[in-house]
Parts: structure tokens; C-alpha cells; sequence
């Protein structure tokens, strides 16, 4: 294959890269979507499955990981393929020696049918899309870019809840600036009629301008606020952030951190029917009280659909029968 980037899926999933949500319509979305209750059915059956048998799959993290490096890993050992994983290559492996990021994706391309890449530069995933010329490439996270399969399971997830993706109410809370998760799922939910969008963080890492405009291009209503009392009562899904230390100065963390969080006193004021989500780490931002909660669903339906989301998404790119 000599794919180009960003090609839009438009129904075919079949080598293409998957860089950016904005490949997606919400047909490639629904086709996606009804693959998973299979994944989860053959997961949580621990059934043996070669949908991609004899597939290797590179997962290449220059970030720190635990859910989504796992999540990836499960995920193909799931449908019978194998993996290549390279955790920090920058210090464990020939980047060491100087290696060049152009090299190193093409040493990985040759041993591998599909690179899975996390990387810190914004725009790394498509520039190893541009190096690669006989495999796919998948966004793990690019910088404070975008995390598509963390987004597709967001979405799932709210459409499980919902039975639908329409005339929903979506507060993101916390810091916004540096998250990829946050740009990316609100560029999939801006596909979808009825959707309103409220960003409700500390004034120095508000929402991020590029997915500001874009939404506005997309005439979605939006409202930027700082106090999550002035929403909690109409909210739908409330997406919790955590503050990205790694991003901002150790005085700017030092105000942020623990200003902005989740408790019971929040849950009380939050519809019956409404949901708690949250990528992942958390910092304090929700309150173990809240846990046990049946709208909290971020350590559990959550935390499981990003692999039987990923696990459909890689049979459908690498063409396993499914």
C-alpha cells in the first residue's frame, strides 16, 4: 500500500492511517461501532480468536503510558495478532545512539503490518504516516494534538449510555489547554445535532483556540465558564480532566492543581440520568467518594470499551475477518 494521510475512511477502513478524527463521518463511525459488542463478547468470553492471526503490530510510545499502552496490547492479543512493544524508545532502544525518527519508523515499518505510534510533537503521528509507505499508522496521542481511539471509546461509551449521540448536553471540566482527549472528542461530537458544548476551567488553560474555531465553523453552540455550578444541573456527561503538569510551569501547576474537582456536594446537583467520564490518570480531580457512584463510569464501562473499540478499529484497518 502507499496510503497518503488523512485519507478519509469513507467506509473503507482497510490500511488506511488513522490520524485524525476528522477522517471520520458519522457513517465510519456506526460502522466501527457495530463491531464492538463482538470484541467484547470474544474478551470477555476469553474467546480464542484469529481474526488478525499472523499480524504484528508495532506499539511505539516516546510518552509514558499505562491504560492506553496496555489497552493497545490487550486489544491485538485479543484478535490473535502479536506485538512489538517499544515503551520510551528514547532511552531503550537506538534512539539512544542517535537514531533519527525517520529511521526508526522505517525499521519498525519492516518488521511489523501496522505501527501504533504516542509521540510528544503535535503532528508526529501524521509525519510517520508521511515516512511509512507500506503499513498503517495509528494515533496513540500527538502532542496536545489529537487522540483518536481514546475519543471513538469516549463516544461509545456515551452512546451506550444514551442510545444516542443527539441532543446532548456535554461539560468538560477541569484543564483544557493541553488535552488531546478533550480536542478530539469534541470534534466527534460536533458531527451530531443537537449537541451543546460547555468548557468550565481556570482562565489561563482554558480551551484550546484551533478546536475553539473549528466548532464554531461547525455552528455548534458553545459556552466557556468557570464555575461548573452555572451547568451542573443540565448536564448530560460531565468529562473530567486532570491537570497536565508536564505541559506548564511548576508555578502555574501549583495554582491550578486541586481547584477544580469532583465530590459528592457535584453529584448532588447532577441529573439521575447523567454520566462521569475521565480519561484517565486522575490527580485528585475526582474524589474516590464518587467512585461508587453508578454514573461514574470512568473505571468501569469506560476504562473496558477503549479496548473493544480498539480491538474492532485494528481488525477493520488490518482487514481481519471479523
Amino acid at each position: 500500500m502507499d496510503n497518503k494521510p488523512f485519507d478519509s475512511i469513507n467506509g473503507d477502513f482497510r490500511g488506511k492511517d488513522i490520524i485524525s478524527l476528522d477522517q471520520f463521518a458519522q457513517k465510519d463511525i456506526k460502522i466501527l461501532f457495530s463491531h464492538v459488542p463482538k470484541m467484547r463478547e470474544i474478551a470477555l468470553k476469553a474467546m480464542p480468536s484469529k481474526i488478525i492471526a499472523g499480524k504484528i503490530v508495532v506499539i511505539l510510545f516516546y510518552e509514558p503510558s499505562s491504560r492506553t499502552f496496555g489497552s493497545f496490547s490487550t486489544a491485538i492479543k485479543q484478535i490473535g495478532g502479536q506485538t512489538v512493544e517499544i515503551l520510551n524508545p528514547q532511552q531503550f532502544s537506538s534512539v539512544v545512539k542517535g537514531e533519527t525518527f525517520e529511521d526508526t519508523i522505517r525499521v519498525f515499518e519492516a518488521y511489523s503490518d501496522a505501527i501504533i505510534i504516542r509521540h510528544p510533537e503535535t503532528g508526529s503521528a501524521q509525519k510517520a504516516a508521511d515516512i511509512a509507505r507500506f503499513v498503517p499508522i495509528i494515533n496513540a496521542g500527538d502532542g496536545i494534538g489529537e487522540h483518536p481511539t481514546q475519543a471513538l471509546a469516549d463516544l461509545y461509551s456515551i452512546k451506550e449510555k444514551f442510545k444516542t449521540l443527539h441532543n446532548l448536553h456535554v461539560v468538560f471540566f477541569g484543564e483544557l489547554a493541553h488535552y488531546r482527549s478533550v480536542n478530539s472528542l469534541a470534534k466527534l461530537l460536533a458531527m451530531f445535532e443537537g449537541i451543546r458544548m460547555s468548557f468550565i476551567s481556570p482562565a489561563k488553560v482554558g480551551l484550546n483556540p484551533n478546536i475553539r474555531q473549528y466548532l464554531q465553523n461547525k455552528k455548534v453552540k458553545i459556552r466557556e465558564l468557570h464555575n461548573l455550578d452555572e451547568v451542573i444541573e443540565d448536564t448530560d456527561v460531565l468529562y473530567v480532566s486532570r491537570v497536565k503538569k508536564e505541559f506548564m510551569s511548576e508555578a502555574l501547576y501549583k495554582k491550578i492543581q486541586g481547584k477544580y474537582f469532583v465530590d459528592k456536594n457535584v453529584l448532588s446537583k447532577m441529573k439521575a440520568k447523567s454520566i462521569i467520564m475521565h480519561p484517565l490518570p486522575r490527580v485528585g480531580e475526582i474524589l474516590p467518594e464518587v467512585d461508587n457512584d453508578p454514573r461514574a463510569i470512568y473505571l468501569r464501562s469506560q476504562i473496558r470499551n477503549g479496548t473493544y473499540v480498539r480491538m474492532a478499529l485494528i481488525a477493520l484497518v488490518l482487514g481481519g475477518k471479523i
